[in-house]
């Protein structure tokens, strides 16, 4: 491999999903502020809207996430249509 081409701050982080408080931990350089304890261990941690565990397309279950107001937002601007 070429030098130093990855970054040499790879650490343990926690990844939490904002939609369902499920949290994981792996390796990552993502800079981050704050930290979570998970297990008795504290680590840095990232929030994420969505993940593998609250997405559709990997739990089969339709959900509508609605972060902000935008589903509101798109049906005020376009309306349901209905036959």
């Amino acid at each position: 491999m070429k030098k130093a081409t990855h970054p040499e701050t790879y650490r343990l982080v926690a990844f939490k999903d904002m939609s369902n408080e499920e949290v994981f931990i792996t390796r990552s350089c993502a800079a981050t502020k704050e930290t979570i304890v998970y297990n008795g261990v504290e680590y840095p941690v990232v929030k994420v809207e969505i993940s593998n565990t609250s997405h559709p397309f990997y739990t089969g279950k339709m959900k509508l996430v609605d972060t902000a107001g935008r589903v509101d937002k798109f049906y005020s601007r376009y309306g349901k249509k209905t036959k």
